[in-house]
Formats: structure tokens, sequence, C-alpha cells
């Protein structure tokens, strides 16, 4: 991100979301994004996904700017190259598990059935592919979110409060597994969260205040996720 800014609305009643914010992520790394409300976090993380553009500002994925792609282009982007899991599972209630990971892995072209089994593999969750979302656990239905999101193999997962709405138990599961496909090297992680405690597991820390960037630094021994509290 290169002098990144984005302003709702405009004249006096303007909202200044992200001010030029300069932020540079390597490939396979697990940044953790804190700030408290109204930060920016969500700003950003939609605006590096493509749902959203800047008001000014580049935004280079793999050299590519984002932020100059027609919507259609942008489109594209995010169904190629991005995976997102949210707070709320967002999973479709009257689907099963393995059918809320196909309808998304069907995007990616051939062999949905069979990708869409081994995005459950990576959870742990083939024993329940058959179940509706009602049938599970909070926990659970993030992993077959996580599933969904993964199952594309995007090289860009971006998170926003992925354990906002999970106990400490089930929290600590789902970054564990957050964090080992950052460490298989097929998925770069960006992870928003007002949760401090979070930040113990990340590559590196970015504290967002009021819009921009007001600090950063790298974890120099990342914990394991179970060691964990909050």
């Amino acid at each position: 991100m290169e002098a990144v800014s984005r302003t709702y609305g405009s004249g006096p009643t303007a909202v200044d979301a992200l001010k030029d914010v300069n932020l540079e992520v390597w490939p396979g790394e697990f940044v953790v994004i804190l700030g408290p409300s109204g930060s920016g976090k969500t700003t950003l993380l939609n605006l590096v996904g493509g749902i959203e553009a800047p008001t000014c500002g580049r935004i280079l994925v793999s050299g590519n700017d984002i932020a100059a792609l027609s919507a259609r282009k942008r489109t594209a982007y995010r169904r190629d190259q991005v995976g997102f899991v949210f707070q709320f599972f967002n999973l479709v209630a009257t689907l099963t598990a393995l059918e809320n990971v196909e309808i998304i892995a069907e995007l990616a072209g051939e062999d949905c059935a069979q990708r869409s089994r081994g995005a459950l593999v990576k959870v742990d969750l083939t024993d329940l592919a058959g179940r509706f979302p009602g049938q599970m656990s909070g926990g659970q239905q993030q992993r077959v979110a996580i599933a969904r999101a993964v199952v594309k193999e995007p090289p860009l997962l971006l998170c926003d409060e992925p354990t906002g709405s999970l106990d400490l138990t089930t929290g600590r599961q789902v970054l564990a597994m957050l964090r080992e496909l950052a460490r298989e090297g097929r998925h770069t992680v960006l992870l928003v969260t007002h949760n401090s405690a979070i930040a113990k597991i990340a590559d590196r820390v970015v504290w967002l205040r009021s819009g921009r960037v007001a600090h950063q630094e790298r974890v120099a021994a990342p914990v394991p996720a179970q060691d964990l509290d909050w």
C-alpha cells in the first residue's frame, strides 16, 4: 500500500477512514492489524481485498495495482486471489458444510468436489461434511468458513475478527489453523482484530490509530495459538 487514503462523503461531513497509509506485506507472512473500533482496520481489509477502491494511492499485489482495476477486473481479482474469513460465518443455512465449500470451489474451475473435500480435511471436518450449519457449533461453522476461504488456494487470506464470536478454546483452534496455513507457505494472512492478545502469534503486528499506521513491529518469537489467553 503506497500513500493510500479512503474518504467517505464530501465537504464538511467527509470522514477519512484511512489517511496516507504505507504498508508492505511479504508472501507467506502472518500479519495482525490491531486498533480500536473506528481505526480503519476493516476499511484496510476491504481495500486490499478489492471490495472497495481507495480515494487515492496505490495498492500493489504481485506488482499489479488493484486500485487502478476496473470493477470487472477487481471482481476477478477477488475471485481468484483472495479468500475472506469474517467474524460471522456467512454460511448458507440450507446447504451442508461440503456444499457451502463447493459453491466457492466451483469458481476455481475443475475438480470442485475433490477440492472441497480436501479443504475440509485441512480444517479437520470431514466427519461433518453432511451437516447443516444449524447442526454445528460456532467453532465448527468458522472452520467451514475457513475451508471455504482456502478452497480456491488464494495467495491472500483476509480475516476480519475471525474469533470475535468464539469462546477462548474455539478461538485458539481457529487461530492455530490460520497460523498453520501461513506456515505452509500457501497463503499470506492479514488478520484484523481489537484483541491485542492475538498479536502474539503473528510474524508482524501493525497498529492503526485514527486511520493511520501508528506503529509496526516484528514478533521475535511467535507463540503457539494454544498458549494465548484473553
